[in-house]
């Protein structure tokens, strides 16, 4: 069964997930165009992050950002090593997708790279229902980036 926690930073397994996307997404995206956040910037108020647990086995984690009262942003969404290739990263935008429902938020977006690294997550944010689009909220026009969003229901 899949619990979630928000928050949870301190947690040693939650900070190792967290370190490790931080340094691979840096590595692969050029310096202008790389919008990962660290621990710190994921704790701004604006944020909610929750960290996604099978067992007592941390399978993933995932934030939301606010950009307005109906309108969010995917951020730092990673699923743990040991359980890449089983479906779960569907499992986490499930996950997200609920949460912004019960948050009131009506339209999710996200940036991710236009690489070929990034493909994989592209793939998987359009086998959800995300469309790609314009940039939005700060972002701007960018050969390394991909602008996706999904208009959400609020009735589950």
């Amino acid at each position: 069964m899949l619990k979630s926690i928000l928050g949870n930073f301190d947690n040693p397994e939650v900070h190792e997930l967290l370190v490790k996307h931080f340094i691979e997404l840096r590595s692969v995206s050029p310096e202008d165009s790389c919008h990962v956040l660290d621990i710190a910037g994921l704790r701004e108020p604006t944020i909610k992050f929750w960290s996604l647990w099978e067992e007592d086995q941390l399978m993933g984690a995932g934030a939301i950002k606010f950009l307005g009262k109906k309108h969010g942003e995917f951020k730092s969404i990673r699923v743990n090593d040991k359980f890449r290739n089983k479906k779960n990263g569907i499992k986490i935008i499930n996950h997200l997708i609920n949460e912004a429902r019960k948050l009131n938020i009506e339209k999710l977006s996200l940036e991710t790279g236009a690489g070929t690294f990034f493909l994989p997550a592209r793939k998987l944010f359009i086998s959800c229902g995300f469309k790609i689009c314009e940039p939005f909220s700060h972002y701007k026009d960018n050969v390394n980036s991909v602008y996706m969003c999904l208009l959400i229901s609020n009735k589950t």
